[in-house]
């Protein structure tokens, strides 16, 4: 693995800028009352910045924080910054009012609770206390990602507030000339301010402490040590004397002591003077022209370009640093502050370093070393630092800044419109600012470029370059070349624009050092960048041939003759990587894109090293090559010092051995967006370097091929054609594949999306995998893949690993950033390393919907990394299901699992609870697959891979049983109903197939798919289908579900005509009894009338059916049980009789229940009373419908009387005689009902009268052996007071007279008896027998007749009752007189028998 200690001896620059709309400063006004100065200087931009006092403490609230700013003109931007937690609100631009601030005229201050920034300006001082970070928060531990910045509540700051800011006095004035100045905490908590005055002293403006009311008071510091307080006024320059503009401060600085404060300034006469605050009066001065070599001429100008500056250490000491200017030269002197003795100090020169750069920008000095930033004569930037105490020679260290994007160069191939958008979009090349202020310009200023998105800016640009062009074209018609050529115009037009703004943004202005945490940061007009160190490959790559130092060579080896060879093979890759052209370069790039091989571009770049080398690098090449001992070693060196490949894993939570808050604080350490934009950098410098390292070595070894034996010893070619060129090539991919993940953006994915994501993903049951955490993520502004999995995973993992290490000085609780970023990155490059082991970079990717980007990460892989090739196939197939391409998904799948227990992410797929682990490892994967399509809702692909997984469980019945099981399951969905039937029959488990039967029958059923249920063969399953369907018919409810039908369907389509018949019969009877519809009558008719259909197929002697049990509707399962009504559970009878049912008890069912159906159907009030009616109670219910006819059918067919019918009718006819219109209306609904005699057409006839017309053909239909139809007819009539109809009489008359004197009598009608017995006398003796039914009146002949004598007797007892009724009394009289004809008679015709019998 390549190491990760770091040489600091170089550093790279990474740019801080995020990716995304500018910084949005809140903008404020501060007008101090002030009049603009007219004529008055104006001063260069600024910068500077700020750190915590404890910001290098691993458990300070203000770890890793610190500020930075700019100021030009009237304007100061303010940001505060965190590498570990997002601020919010950290960006303030104040504007003072007709005012300039001075260059390097804000200073800050830090107190326990506050945090103090004092601005200088041209013509005032100001003071804002803001609180310290440490009094903002609850408590110490911070667990969010964003909290709140010491700027959140500035615009509640009183900026009109007298007591923090004040006019700098008139007189003496601020010097013109000079733009130095000082502001420190006095000990006392007073503000202090300095700055030349314009008399060649030192103004001092004191304002009290925060919070305490007073006045500013002002002092002059002279040269001559004498302090003159101004109280009211100043005195005029000619009586207090004129001093010297020599005398000048150019530069101010503070050292603050416990009780004093040391004040130096580098004045214009060469000349460092300190003084003491408290004692107001100068300490000491140094002529700082002892120090330089070659003074004469310095000595005769005025020192302007001269910078002081200052480092205090707590054991060093305090170091002041001088750089002294002078014309194509300059002169760092560093001095170390002697301690007072006898109250004189003294300087202890410690080095001088001389450099010939022109310009200094900035410079910083350490208790060890010089950070010095320049900008040449071509503007470039350029950083340097040393060890002024040990270094070789003066030796500078470079800092390899970052350079501005290069010019665009398109081929014929190329689309220039990709190319410049790919070129101006690549993350890191163009700051968003300087592409909206490009943007901006190019659209001539129109409306107002507002705040866009990554994303949207590259849309506003498209369409602002595009709309330039087409309003160019004046020609209607163009040819594709032409066009092609004014595209290219347009965009480099474009491209231009924004190179000018990235150029002015890029332009340096100070550096930033925080010698706690070493961290050292450059300000650029436009942004911040980092700088980090470079490891030791890098470097010796990267460095120019003159800063090369032997040291260099003693970092590779202790052996020089090895560290000589390797520094030689570097310096052929370096004349390589010089000669190679662009379009050279584009041949590997091209390869590693489309998987081509590295080691066959690379011998076409050496073919066209070769046929291009003007300049004879090539024999350069040589020479170096034979100067190398062993080129094999060298360059294995070299591959292990790249090589990331590990079989170490990193721990993926902190020490729970850990205090909490440590573990807290560790949480959260490099978390922000900054510091994850920093990290990444570092691994795309890392990964871009050396992939151009691996690209020039892989063409060298090539050219050392080539050259064969004059390069290489005995036996090295071989070695090195089959072991060398292959690990570089791998390499070489590994790194252009990390550098892609370094530049490729991840996607904006919606919440709620990723939500169904990760609850789609849930089903890998993958709970020890951080990528599939529940927890919110999201990409916040345009992330790389790379920074999006650092943040999300990466880093806790990397800092874990990191801190429990307790032998590294990592561990200790002061952080140090190079130590730490290069450690860091280090780690993130070893975890997303495509050769090891882990697997958490695609894991990241899936949990984060990042499905486009895992695609083309798995694609750059699959030619030549053999590790995790089933877990890339794995996620290449989740990505596939994503895109919606099933079959190549299942493919995918279907590769990965032949490497199951082989790679750990397919192991923890796999993994399952201990009671699962039966089944094989390759199982248990296909069994996760299974259940990733299902969860996708793709069953064609679940019954493909089912079938697959079956032949790897051919040992395994029970595995078998669940894949056919899953099989049948997917194919009865998508409705393949005979490929479900076939997978049901091969199901071995008896429970699983007696399920499966089940679901067939039921979604069969709910399909109306009924043909292929039924046809279906069921071989050995015929009792267990016969059975479900059973259960499920008496289970469910008859209204919405009719399983019956479909069992009397199956029964017949088997010939099975008495269990189609049985079936039938009892779909009847629940009808009967749950659906009492008429919908339901008439499904019990057909039911029934189906049942005997069946049975009339069978012979007669089998033609019968067992009566089903009532209680089968019941007693099913999931009914709720019977209670009597004490509340007790009734006991279920475990036997029951068994009755059979034949033919015609089955044709009586048929017509109770075809009557209920007529009945319902005349009036469907009644279908829930007819439904579960006996015969008796239909005939009542009939009858009172009016269905006459039909409740003498049902008599008849069950041998019932009668007599209900003939009452119910007499009835009718009674309230038809005594009703209305309305009653006489309704009758004639229920007459239509019945069979009515021969219709009278002679005259109009009443339903009155058809009524008693019906009654009267009944009685003549309907004989009755003892009249009992009649005397129930007149019993009805009497009763109700009716008198009887003649018909009724003379019908009743002819049968039985007897009966009906009877019955005159039983309702006292004597007068009806009376004239009863009177006609019944005369019939008797020969008038009118015929109406009687006497077929012989009284005579000696005929037979005997006789008289009801009782009944008289009772009519005569009771006339003789009541003597005083005389037509009693007549009557009376009338019937002794016909009696005693009668008796006379009777006696005559005895006489007469008795006679005629003695002759004979």
């Amino acid at each position: 693995m390549a190491a990760a200690a770091v040489m600091e001896r170089s550093f790279v620059e990474l740019n801080a800028a995020k990716r995304e709309a500018r910084r949005r400063f809140r903008d404020f006004s501060i007008s101090s009352g002030v009049s603009p100065v007219s004529g008055g200087v104006k001063y260069s931009e600024s910068a500077g910045g700020f750190y915590y006092a404890e910001s290098s403490k691993l458990l300070s609230i203000t770890r890793n924080r610190f500020m930075h700013w700019i100021s030009s003109g009237d304007t100061l931007e303010l940001v505060e910054e965190s590498l570990d937690i997002n601020l919010l609100n950290n960006a303030v631009r104040l504007k003072i009012v007709n005012c300039s601030i001075l260059p390097g005229g804000v200073h800050v201050c830090e107190t326990q609770s506050h945090v103090i920034i004092m601005i200088l300006t041209n013509q005032t001082v100001h003071r804002f206390v803001l609180p310290h970070p440490s009094r903002m928060y609850r408590s110490e531990l911070i667990t969010e990602s964003h909290i709140q910045s010491i700027f959140t509540d500035i615009g509640k700051y009183n900026f009109r507030d007298p007591s923090n800011y004040y006019v700098i006095p008139s007189i003496p004035g601020l010097a013109p000339t000079s733009t130095a100045s000082a502001a420190w905490l006095s000990s006392d908590g007073e503000t202090v301010f300095a700055l030349p005055s314009a008399s060649g002293g030192i103004l001092i403006l004191k304002m009290p402490p925060v919070d305490v009311s007073g006045v500013v008071s002002i002092l002059e510091l002279k040269q001559s040590s004498v302090v003159q307080r101004i109280l009211t006024g100043w005195m005029p320059t000619a009586i207090r004397g004129d001093q010297g503009p020599s005398d000048l401060p150019i530069s101010l600085l503070v050292h603050c002591l416990e009780n004093d404060a040391l004040l130096f300034a580098l004045c214009q006469d060469h000349k460092l003077r300190m003084w003491s605050y408290k004692d107001q009066m100068c300490l000491m001065v140094a002529d700082m022209l002892e120090f330089v070599p070659v003074n004469k001429d310095m000595r005769q100008t005025a020192g302007t370009g001269h910078k002081l500056r200052l480092a205090f250490s707590p054991s060093l000491g305090l170091y002041l640093g001088v750089y002294m200017h002078a014309p194509r030269r300059g002169q760092f002197c560093v001095f170390q502050l002697v301690s007072p003795e006898n109250n004189r100090y003294s300087l202890d020169h410690i080095s001088s370093l001389f450099t010939n750069q022109e310009t200094l920008v900035d410079f910083t000095l350490t208790s060890t070393d010089i950070w010095a930033l320049w900008q040449d004569e071509e503007s470039q930037t350029i950083v340097k630092h040393i060890n002024f105490e040990h270094n070789l020679a003066g030796q500078w260290n470079p800092v390899f800044v970052q350079p501005l994007p290069e010019e665009v160069s398109i081929n014929d191939n190329q689309d220039p419109r990709e190319t410049y958008l790919e070129a101006l979009f690549t993350p890191g090349q163009f700051t968003s600012a300087a592409l909206l202020k490009a943007l901006q310009i190019y659209c001539r200023g129109v409306g107002r470029i507002l705040e866009f998105s990554w994303e949207e800016l590259k849309k506003e640009v498209t369409l602002a370059v595009e709309t330039e062009l087409h309003s160019s074209i004046t020609e209607y018609e163009l040819s594709q070349e032409e066009f092609r050529q004014l595209q290219v115009e347009f965009w480099s037009k474009f491209y231009a624009c924004c190179l000018q703004y990235q150029e002015a943004l890029s332009r340096p202005l100070a550096l930033h050092v925080n010698p706690h945490a070493n961290m050292v940061c450059l300000l650029k007009k436009g942004f911040l960048s980092f700088l980090v160190p470079c490891s030791l490959v890098d470097h010796l790559y990267l460095l120019l041939d003159e800063h090369f130092l032997t040291e260099d060579e003693s970092a590779i080896s202790e052996d020089l003759d090895f560290a000589h060879d390797v520094t030689c093979l570097i310096q052929c890759l370096k004349l390589i990587r010089e000669s190679i052209s662009v379009d050279m370069a584009c041949v590997m790039e091209t390869a590693c894109f489309h998987l081509q091989s590295p080691e066959v571009a690379a011998g076409q770049i050496l073919q066209d090293l070769i046929s291009n080398d003007m300049e004879h690098v090539m024999n350069d090449i040589h020479s170096k090559l034979h100067d190398i001992r062993n080129p094999v070693q060298a360059i294995k060196w070299i591959i292990r010092e790249m090589d990331y490949e590990t079989e170490m894993e990193m721990e993926r939570g902190f020490d729970a051995a850990q205090p909490l808050n440590v573990r807290m604080n560790l949480s959260q350490l490099y978390g922000s967006d900054t510091a994850a934009n920093i990290v990444c950098q570092a691994v795309y410098h890392i990964a871009a370097t050396r992939f151009l390292i691996c690209r020039d070595l892989l063409v060298l070894q090539q050219e050392m091929l080539r050259l064969g034996d004059m390069v290489f010893g005995g036996g090295q070619l071989l070695q090195a054609q089959q072991e060398l060129m292959p690990r570089t090539s791998q390499l070489l991919s590994s790194y252009y594949v990390i550098r892609w993940g370094s530049q490729c953006l991840a996607s904006a994915v919606p919440v709620d999306m990723l939500e169904s994501n990760l609850q789609h993903l849930s089903v890998l049951e993958l709970s020890d995998s951080p990528a599939l955490a529940p927890a919110h993520r999201s990409v916040s502004s345009p992330q790389t893949v790379i920074e999006l999995f650092f943040q999300d995973m990466s880093r806790k993992q990397i800092i874990t690993h990191l801190f429990s290490q307790p032998n590294t000085p990592l561990s200790q609780t002061a952080l140090n950033w190079p130590q730490l970023v290069a450690a860091i990155a280090s780690y993130l490059i070893q975890q997303i390393w495509p050769n090891n082991p882990g697997f958490l970079f695609p894991e990241c990717l899936m949990g984060s919907c990042q499905y486009i980007q895992l695609q083309e990460y798995v694609r750059l892989l699959q030619s030549w990394c053999q590790v995790n090739v089933g877990s890339c196939r794995f996620m290449l197939g989740q990505c596939y299901l994503v895109t919606g391409e099933g079959h190549k998904a299942l493919e995918c799948f279907s590769q990965a699992a032949s490497e199951v227990r082989q790679e750990d992410f397919l192991d923890r797929l796999i993994r399952v609870e201990d009671g699962e682990a039966a089944s094989t490892p390759r199982l248990q994967y296909y069994n996760k697959v299974l259940r990733l399509l299902e969860d996708v809702g793709l069953p064609e692909l679940v019954i493909q891979l089912a079938t697959l997984a079956i032949t790897e469980a051919a040992d395994d019945w029970r595995s078998q049983a669940a894949l056919r099981t899953r099989i049948f399951k997917h194919h009865l969905d998508l409705g393949h109903n005979s490929q479900a039937y076939e997978a049901l029959t091969q199901i071995s488990d008896s429970s699983r197939q007696l399920d499966c039967l089940r679901q067939l029958v039921v979604i069969l059923c709910e399909r109306s798919q009924l043909q292929d249920l039924v046809e279906f063969p069921y071989v050995n399953l015929h009792n267990e289908v016969v059975g479900i369907i059973e259960s499920r018919a008496r289970a469910v409810d008859l209204v919405t579900h009719n399983y019956y039908e479909l069992l009397y369907a199956f029964h017949i389509y088997r010939h099975n005509y008495r269990k189609a018949g049985t079936v039938m019969f009892e779909y009847g009877m629940r009808l009967g009894r749950e659906v009492r519809t008429l919908h339901g009558l008439q499904k019990q008719v057909n039911s029934y009338l189906s049942a005997l259909n069946c049975l009339r197929l069978i012979r007669p002697e089998y033609a019968w059916i067992v009566q089903p049990a009532s209680g089968a509707v019941y007693e099913r399962p999931g009914t709720s049980p019977k209670r009597s009504h004490d509340g007790e559970c009734t006991a279920i009878p475990t036997s029951r009789q068994i009755e059979i049912l034949e033919l015609k008890d089955l044709e009586k069912e048929y017509i109770l229940a075809r009557t209920r159906l007529t009945l319902a159907q005349h009036d469907p009030s009644t279908a829930a009373v007819a439904g579960s009616s006996a015969a008796e109670e239909m005939v009542a219910l009939l009858v009172q419908a009016g269905l006459f006819d039909t409740a003498i059918s049902l008599c008849q067919t069950f041998k019932l009387a009668l007599t209900p019918v003939f009452e119910g009718l007499a009835f009718k006819c009674i309230k038809l005689q005594c009703g209305g219109e309305a009653v006489q209306t309704e009758a004639w609904d229920w007459l239509a009902a019945n069979q009515l005699p021969t219709v009278i057409t002679t005259k109009e006839s009443s339903a009155t009268d058809e009524a008693w017309r019906l009654l009267s053909s009944y009685l003549t239909k309907y004989k009755c052996q003892n009249n009992q139809y009649h005397r129930c007819i007149i019993n009805q009539l009497l009763s109700h007071g009716i008198p009887l109809p003649n018909w009724l009489i003379n019908s009743y008359k002819a049968v039985d007279a007897a009966e009906l004197l009877r019955l005159y009598l039983n309702y006292d009608l004597l007068a009806e008896a009376s004239d009863l017995v009177l006609e019944y006398v005369d019939a008797l003796l020969g008038k009118g027998h015929q109406y009687f039914g006497i077929e012989h009146p009284l005579s000696a002949t005929s037979p005997m007749v006789w008289l009801p004598y009782s009944a008289i007797d009772h009519l005569l007892w009771v006339l003789a009752e009541n003597p005083a009724n005389q037509y009693n009394s007549a009557v009376y009289q009338k019937l002794r007189e016909k009696l005693s004809d009668y008796l006379q008679k009777v006696d005559m015709a005895t006489r007469d028998m008795l006679y005629r019998c003695t002759r004979r």
